[in-house]
């Protein structure tokens, strides 16, 4: 008979254990705790956690311990159960009612048995098999079925051997240990289900961010893999500002809950990118629109070559009657000197479409010379300037291919992801999300777009996307316009950015004395891109 006292400080426990599981987000840790909760409530020496299979034919071994034999298999153990699911039909069709842990999920009813070996109607016989291999007596079962809000079986709770807690000795599972039993399985299902239900919500959740982010990779493969890499190197960041013990972040944490804010930011921090252009985030060159337009002014030289053959061959021409070999010599050579020349500015042309880092003011003014001072014959046949005005302007682009209006095209994206992201109803656990993922372009001086933010102003988890969209976006080898740098340069350019107030300078130098660039080029880069730096 439990006493008073005994049944309260259960009661107590009763309520400790259904909080704790309603905070628990890790499935395997609250099917763990759900037995072990049962176990310390009735004195249980051993028990099993199955679970409806998703066919509901079947139960599954999640979760076995025994104390007395040293077993723990499933769950946090890191040791496989192995065992085979438990049929709710036999092979005929019949509902498998041999089998107490089946007849308890079937018949929705708990089975209270006092001594397994004694007791008739149910096949005990791998139990007496288990217990003949192992030395063990399995005596008294208490086997519970799971029911959630919608009075749906999804497990089974069993539990063997009640011991006394003075004596050590095994007794039978009282009434008070069966309703303690049935109602933390009661308080165990709906929080398995919550959780399930939970889980099932943030795959459906992070499989709507996939979509979008394989819309964009749809679009342009070269975002695609940027929306895949940068996310998980801000969570390799993240992780080694956990790590961090000494200097201004020794004292940051995130939590398991933070983390996978800032991963869920991460994934999304270009969704505005669905809006931007294919042939503007994909030129390659600068002429490039929906094709090259180098090809035009391949054309356009071809022509004025076809007119200067055909000017040389009408003085020719009028020189036949005078016969005078010395002119007619010198009209092959003005020609060929003009061939060589259209020859020369077009190769000029076509290295200066190519874009690069930085095209030198003699080379922009080249290109305008050779753009307002030849002329040519258009279709239209109209006299008309080489390169159109619009032509000028993109080969005389200083750094990279895209114009002032094509950059500010493409700055759009982040102004873009903010509205997206502000106008999602964020539950209170992800309600950073739309500032980390819309602050990846600010800079720490205030200089960076579109709000100009302070470091002061920003959050570490937006430093942190702006470390990573940065140095993914140095070492990308998958670009149309350049070529992935290799690690010292990219680290070079970005121990400068830290110096010049671009980016954080206490994360960058986490980034570095952790080796978080190195663990990313491991992951992400070629091997011929992954040279020594200097981290010193």
């Amino acid at each position: 008979m439990d006493s008073i006292d005994d049944l309260f400080r259960r009661l107590e426990q009763l309520n400790e254990i259904g909080a704790a599981l309603s905070s628990e987000r890790d499935i395997d840790r609250l099917l763990e705790k759900i037995l072990l909760a049962a176990k310390t409530i009735t004195h249980a020496e051993g028990g099993t956690l199955y679970r409806m299979t998703e066919d509901r034919q079947s139960l599954r071994f999640e979760i076995v311990r025994n104390d007395k034999l040293g077993i723990a298999l499933g769950g946090t153990s890191g040791n496989p159960v192995g065992f085979p699911d438990l049929p709710l039909r036999k092979e005929s069709g019949e509902p498998n009612n041999s089998l107490v842990a089946a007849y308890a999920a079937i018949n929705d009813k708990t089975v209270n048995i006092v001594d397994a070996y004694s007791e008739a109607g149910f096949d005990f016989s791998g139990t007496r098999k288990f217990d003949e291999r192992t030395g063990y007596r399995s005596q008294s079962f208490l086997t519970v079925p799971m029911k959630n809000h919608e009075n749906e079986i999804i497990g089974v709770l069993q539990l063997i051997n009640s011991l006394q807690p003075e004596s050590g000795k095994v007794m039978p599972f009282s009434k008070s240990e069966q309703r303690l039993a049935e109602s933390l399985a009661s308080q165990a299902a709906i929080a398995l289900t919550n959780r399930q239900l939970i889980s099932q919500l943030e795959v459906l959740f992070e499989s709507f961010i996939n979509l979008i982010n394989l819309a964009i990779d749809e679009k342009s493969p070269y975002t695609g893999g940027h929306c895949q890499r940068v996310p998980a190197l801000t969570m390799m960041i993240a992780e080694a500002v956990n790590k961090t013990t000494e200097g201004p972040l020794a004292d940051f944490a995130m939590s398991e809950a933070d983390l996978y804010e800032l991963k869920i930011a991460g994934l999304l921090h270009d969704c505005g990118k669905v809006t931007t252009p294919v042939h503007v985030v994909d030129k390659a060159t600068k002429l490039q629109t929906i094709f090259d337009r180098i090809g035009l002014l391949d054309t356009r030289f071809e022509v004025l070559k076809r007119d200067a053959q055909i000017a040389t061959l009408r003085h020719l021409l009028e020189l036949r009657e005078k016969t005078a070999p010395e002119a007619e010599a010198a009209c092959w050579a003005d020609y060929w000197r003009e061939i060589g020349s259209l020859d020369d500015e077009r190769a000029f042309l076509r290295h200066a479409n190519v874009g690069g880092e930085a095209m030198s003011p003699a080379d922009q003014q080249r290109v305008r010379e050779i753009g307002t001072g030849r002329r040519w014959r258009n279709t239209a046949g109209v006299d008309a300037d080489f390169l159109t005005a619009d032509e000028i302007e993109n080969l005389t682009i200083r750094a990279g291919t895209l114009t002032g209006r094509e950059r500010e095209t493409i700055n759009h994206h982040i102004v873009a992801t903010i509205k997206m992201l502000e106008a999602l109803p964020w539950p209170r656990h992800l309600k950073n999300v739309p500032e980390y993922a819309g602050g990846h372009h600010e800079r720490m001086d205030g200089k960076g777009y579109p709000r100009g933010l302070t470091r002061e102003q920003m959050s570490w988890q937006a430093r942190m996307m702006g470390i990573a969209d940065i140095f993914e976006a140095l070492t990308a080898r998958d670009r149309p316009y350049k070529q992935g740098m290799k690690l010292s340069q990219a680290i070079e350019i970005m121990r400068k950015f830290s110096e010049g107030g671009h980016i954080d300078p206490d994360l960058f130098e986490v980034f570095l004395r952790q080796g978080v660039f190195r663990h990313y080029a491991e992951t992400f880069l070629d091997p011929g891109q992954i040279d020594t730096v200097a981290t010193g």
